[in-house]
Order: structure tokens, then C-alpha cells, then sequence
């Protein structure tokens, strides 16, 4: 059985997110989406919030969980029993970050193996941090990220 972790921050989730997520749901036989809590940034969303949104935005695929961590991606993915990290990639500098961190994650455990997605043609452009931006000016976001997300992002904003 083959175990997948979805590391990243989803603060908060973009359908691009989800895009991955439902994608790598088909490819493994788990894909646990790891929020992580990182104490070099300031989200908008808590931790819990951030789960809460993912769990209601997956809630139809069974072969997906959600956690937290606050360690090393590497360190929790050995915690986990999984020797995958999926990333999404989007544009051509999210491969160089991506590839670097890849080699460095390999680095730390040998046994881990990254899998990258290419984001479907429709979310290529989308990032948490521009549905933000959008939100705060209030602009259209329903197109960019589940219900509860867009409902949350104007209780928090406006």
C-alpha cells in the first residue's frame, strides 16, 4: 500500500490544491495532506481551520486524510509510513524550488521519492496568496476555491 503526503501550507486551499490532491487520490492507496505549521509565517487561517476546510473540500474521497505537523516533511512522512512526497507544480520556478527541495528531502531520507503533478491548464496561474488578494479587494474567488473557503476568506476579510 502505497502512501502519499500532500505537504504544504493551504492557507488556504485553491482548488488547484484540490486539483492535486483528487489526482494523487487515484495514483496511491492514501494521500494524507499534511498542513504544515510553520513558525516563519503568519497565516490567515489557524491550523485547525486550515484542516477543517480540506477535510470539508475532500470529504468524498475516502483515501484521503488530513493532518498536521510541525517537523521535518521528511520526518513526518517516516512517521506516516510513507515513502512519497506529491507536490504540484504550476510554472517553471516552482520546479526549481521544488527540484531543490526535492534533492535536499532525498538527502535527509533516502527511502523518499517525490512525485510531481502539473496542475490541470485551468489552475496553473492560482496560488493561496492571490486568492487572498483578490479577497481582500473584493473580488471573485468561488471560481478559485472550494464554498467554505470563499465563505471563510469573507468572514475573515470583509
Amino acid at each position: 500500500m502505497t502512501i502519499a503526503i500532500y505537504p504544504g501550507s493551504f492557507d488556504p486551499i485553491t482548488l488547484g490544491h484540490l486539483d492535486i490532491i483528487q489526482r494523487g487520490s487515484r495514483l496511491f492507496a492514501k494521500v494524507i495532506v499534511a498542513v504544515s505549521r510553520n513558525p516563519q509565517k503568519t497565516p490567515l487561517f489557524s491550523v485547525e481551520q486550515r484542516m477543517t476546510q480540506i477535510q470539508d473540500a475532500t470529504v468524498e474521497l475516502t483515501n484521503v486524510e488530513v493532518d498536521s505537523f510541525d517537523c521535518l516533511t521528511v520526518t513526518y512522512a517516516r512517521s506516516q509510513g510513507a515513502k512519497v512526497l506529491l507536490r504540484g507544480l504550476r510554472v517553471l520556478s516552482d520546479f526549481e524550488y521544488e527540484l531543490q527541495m526535492s534533492h535536499t528531502n532525498k538527502s535527509l531520507w533516502s527511502d523518499v521519492e517525490t512525485v510531481f503533478l502539473t496542475t490541470s491548464n485551468e489552475y496553473s496561474f492560482l496560488s493561496s496568496s492571490l486568492v487572498k488578494e483578490i479577497a481582500r479587494f473584493g473580488g471573485t474567488i468561488n471560481h478559485l476555491v472550494p464554498p467554505t473557503v470563499a465563505r471563510d476568506l469573507k468572514n475573515v476579510l470583509l
